[in-house]
């Protein structure tokens, strides 16, 4: 049998997973991985890798004695070493596009929630109070704001066409998409310098790469206006949690939504659990029955692609050929 190990995972079951590869000789066989002894021995002697969360790393990936594919469930890649998979040459595949909608959605209830204040007024109403719960100023008008946006991927794109409905100006960063791009859909293309200090919202779309990595910290949230507000539905690591926990201390933030955070879960002794200009969820924004199904045929079929020895796509180390 053909071994295909899943790491990690948060579903009920496999059953998608095997349905799509018991057919070609595969056995699916999946841990809930907690400790790189665990990975290191479910992994050495797979043919093929699926993971979640768990972090396959350099010593992990140099345990895998004949694996083909190491497979990630969802866009971002940087719970694997791509540098340790590189060496060995394996290719580590992606799903690009599988929650598009669904993180865009969920990236504007977070804006929606912060600008007229909803959790705020909802848990004072269910307390017993019936009245304005916050300051006046603090209930914005989208319309009156500048948001920017960092990254203009497949999810970025999604965003500022929902955010154009609401006809607030957006500023885009993004230093892979020329600017004249940009401004032919109607937003105004600028440096990450410029969206820190011109934005009354700021909210992060890119991958974690080393030139986005803790790219929120005390620095640049200096930079940002008096009372902005931040959204992160990209990776935790795009903001040093410390530097944000100040300044919504201070005030000089006036308010957070998080999907993702650094580290997860969110620590229970956490201020951001506890604040209330702090909107959080368990890192949820790209679920829904159908995304979790396409993500879960996706993965999957990256795996038969390999078993049949066929092209792969959405290759992210640059290991093989990616199919057209």
């Amino acid at each position: 049998m053909i071994k295909v190990a899943v790491t990690d995972y948060t579903f009920d079951s496999l059953d998608i997973e095997s349905g799509i590869l018991a057919p070609l000789g595969c056995e699916v066989v999946g841990r809930r991985c907690k400790t790189p002894a665990e990975l290191i021995e479910l992994v050495a002697d797979a043919d093929h890798v699926i993971t979640q969360f768990a972090p396959v790393s350099a010593d992990v990936i140099k345990a895998m004695q004949k694996a083909h594919v190491i497979v990630r469930y969802g866009i971002g890649v940087d719970n694997v070493d791509l540098d340790a998979a590189r060496a060995k040459g394996i290719p580590v595949c992606n799903v690009p596009d599988y929650c598009i909608d669904e993180v865009a959605d969920h990236t504007l209830a977070f804006i929606l929630a912060l600008t007229r204040q909803v959790v705020v007024n909802c848990v004072d109403v269910r307390a017993g109070n019936w009245r304005l719960s916050v300051p006046l100023p603090a209930m914005k008008t989208l319309r009156d704001m500048i948001v920017g946006v960092v990254g203009f991927g497949r999810i970025g794109r999604e965003v500022c066409r929902r955010l154009s409905a609401f006809k607030c100006r957006v500023l885009v960063s993004d230093p892979f998409v020329p600017a004249g791009e940009i401004e032919s859909l109607g937003y105004v293309p600028a440096g990450r310098e410029r969206i820190f200090v011109e934005s009354d919202i700021v909210t992060l779309h890119c991958p974690s790469t080393p030139e986005t990595v803790k790219m929120i910290n005390a620095e640049s949230i200096a930079k940002m206006k008096q009372g902005a507000l931040l959204v992160n539905v990209g990776r935790g690591n795009l903001v040093v949690t410390s530097a944000l926990v100040d300044a919504l201390r201070r005030g000089h933030l006036a308010g957070a939504a998080l999907d993702v955070c650094d580290p997860e879960p969110i620590p229970a002794d956490s201020p951001l659990r506890q604040m209330d200009n702090v909107v959080v969820a368990a890192h949820v924004a790209s679920t829904s029955v159908k995304a979790v199904r396409i993500l879960r045929e996706s993965a999957a079929g990256i795996v038969a692609r390999a078993v049949r020895g066929e092209p792969l796509p959405n290759i992210v180390n640059g290991v093989g050929r990616n199919a057209s």
